[in-house]
């Protein structure tokens, strides 16, 4: 695996080395090409990143089987987070302006969300509905299970 020592994905994806793919885990799904893996983002339960696990700046860098992974990958987290999540929309973003390491956001939004219908770094328009929050958070070890079935 080609890693840069100050990149926050790669230092990530090695950290999963030592500790495998579990309920306790951000790590949801891995094989020799990407992860996914599941982010921490405060009212944002199920936001997703499917990281090429390679340090590879765009994904014109990849072969064209390896661009074909990484968007079979994306489009069964958007899938798992659609059947288990129930979304009003889910947002598909590539941006690594901060960190230039091919990874996508899979982010499911919901009207009532803090910065619907703004992007989530945009201006918050309201408070989260902490029952609604917690209530998509319950959701997490089916989205989990959803992911890896669809990844099969």
């Amino acid at each position: 695996m080609t890693t840069t020592a100050n990149c926050d994905l790669c230092k990530l994806l090695a950290g999963f080395d030592a500790a495998p793919a579990g309920a306790a885990s951000q790590l949801v799904w891995r094989d020799d090409r990407l992860a996914v893996v599941l982010v921490d983002e405060p009212g944002y339960p199920g936001y997703t990143r499917v990281v090429w696990q390679d340090h590879v700046r765009e994904m014109t860098d990849l072969s064209p089987e390896d661009r074909d992974h990484v968007m079979w990958a994306v489009w069964a987290v958007e899938q798992a987070q659609r059947t288990t999540m129930a979304p009003h929309k889910v947002n598909v973003a590539s941006f690594g302006n901060m960190t230039p390491h091919v990874h996508w956001h899979v982010i499911p939004r919901y009207t009532d969300d803090a910065h619907f219908p703004n992007p989530t770094w945009g201006a918050k328009q309201r408070e989260a509905d902490p029952a609604a929050v917690a209530a998509r958070a319950a959701l997490l070890p089916a989205l989990r299970a959803a992911i890896v079935l669809n990844l099969k």
